[in-house]
C-alpha cells in the first residue's frame, strides 16, 4: 500500500513514533538472538561433542539469555500492539519513515540470515565434513526463525496486519508463549538453577578432595608415613588449611588403609557426568594410570595408592 499525497504530508515522525519503533525493534532483535543462542545451548548440552567437556550450563550465557527472553519478549509484544493501535487510530502513522526503515531492514536481515545459513550448510557438505545432528539442528533453528521473521514482516509491509488485527494478536501471544516455553523446557533438558548449584557444590567437593589427596602425598614424602587423621595435615607455619565440605561444613572422610594406601570420601548430590558405574575405580598415584573422581549420588569413597618410586620419601636427614 503506497502512501497518498495527503497521508505522506501528515506522516511526520514524532518522538513517540521513533522510540516505540526503536524499542520494538531492539526488543525483537535481542529476543530473537537470545532465543537462538538459548536453543543452541540446549542442543550442545543434549548432544555434546565427545571431544569437549560438558560444563555447568548456568555458568555460561544461558542465564543472561533466559533473563533477556523473560523481559524483552513481553516488551516487544506490548510495543507491537501499541504501534498497531496507534496506526488504527491514525493511518498516517503507517507511512512514517521509521516504520518503513524498520520493516525493510528486518526483511533484509532475515533474508541475509537465510542465505548465510544455507551457505554454511552447503560449505560443510562440500568440504566433506561430518554433518552431525547437533549441527543440522542449529542450521534448522536459524532457518525457521529467519523464515518466520521474513514472512511476518512481508505481510506487515503489505498492510495485512492492519486489517487482521486479531490474527496479529494471536501471533504476538504465540511469540510470548514460545519464549516462555523455551525457558521452561530448558529446565527439563539441563536442569533448574537449583540443580546447577548442586552440581557446582559437587565440583567444589572433588576439587577439595584433590587438594587433600596431594596434601596426604606431601605428608607421606616428608614423614614416610600416612597421617592418622586429616587434622595432622594442618600446618600453621605454611598456612596450609584442610578443606571442609562447602555444603555442610563437615570434614571429609579419610582413612589410611595401608602403609601407602588411603581412602577419601565425600557426600555428593548428583552423579558425575562421567559416571558410568556406581563408583570409581582405585587409582595408583604416580603409576601412570588415570586419577578419576567419577561418582554416583550419595557417599562415594576414592581409594588411592602412592607409588614410592614416583613419590619417594625425603631422606631422613632432611626429615
Amino acid at each position: 500500500m503506497e502512501p497518498t499525497a495527503e497521508t505522506a504530508a501528515r506522516a511526520r515522525v514524532t518522538p513517540k513514533d521513533f522510540f516505540m519503533w526503536a524499542g520494538a525493534m531492539l526488543a525483537l532483535y535481542w529476543s530473537v538472538v537470545s532465543f537462538v543462542f538459548l536453543i543452541f545451548n540446549y542442543i550442545d548440552y543434549g548432544l555434546p561433542n565427545v571431544l569437549s567437556y560438558r560444563p555447568d550450563p548456568y555458568a555460561g550465557g544461558m542465564p543472561y539469555e533466559m533473563a533477556s527472553l523473560l523481559v524483552l519478549a513481553p516488551v516487544y509484544v506490548a510495543l507491537a500492539l501499541l504501534i498497531r493501535r496507534s496506526i488504527a487510530r491514525d493511518p498516517s502513522r503507517r507511512d512514517v519513515w521509521v516504520r518503513r526503515w524498520a520493516v525493510l531492514f528486518t526483511l533484509f536481515a532475515a533474508g541475509a540470515t537465510v542465505a548465510i545459513d544455507v551457505i554454511t550448510l552447503l560449505t560443510s557438505f562440500f568440504r566433506g565434513e561430518e554433518l552431525t545432528l547437533a549441527f543440522l539442528l542449529k542450521v534448522l533453528v536459524v532457518l525457521i526463525v529467519a523464515i518466520l521473521a521474513f514472512g511476518y514482516f512481508t505481510y506487515d509491509l503489505r498492510g495485512y496486519w492492519d486489517v487482521h488485527l486479531r490474527t496479529e494478536r494471536y501471533l504476538c501471544g504465540a511469540f510470548a508463549l514460545i519464549a516462555l516455553a523455551s525457558i521452561v523446557v530448558g529446565f527439563f533438558i539441563v536442569g533448574t538453577p537449583a540443580d546447577a548449584r548442586l552440581m557446582r557444590l559437587d565440583a567444589q567437593k572433588t576439587n577439595d578432595l584433590s587438594t587433600i589427596q596431594w596434601q596426604v602425598v606431601n605428608y607421606w614424602q616428608q614423614k614416610a608415613a600416612l597421617p592418622a587423621t586429616l587434622a595432622a595435615l594442618a600446618d600453621p607455619l605454611s598456612g596450609s588449611a584442610i578443606p571442609t565440605d562447602p555444603q555442610t561444613g563437615a570434614a571429609y572422610g579419610y582413612r589410611a588403609t595401608g602403609t601407602t594406601t588411603f581412602e577419601l570420601c565425600a557426600d555428593f548430590n548428583r552423579p558425575s557426568l562421567d559416571s558410568a558405574t556406581a563408583g570409581p575405580s582405585p587409582a595408583s598415584l604416580g603409576s601412570g594410570s588415570t586419577e578419576g573422581w567419577a561418582h554416583a549420588a550419595g557417599q562415594a569413597c576414592f581409594a588411592r595408592t602412592i607409588d614410592p618410586e614416583r613419590y619417594p620419601p625425603a631422606p631422613k636427614t632432611l626429615r
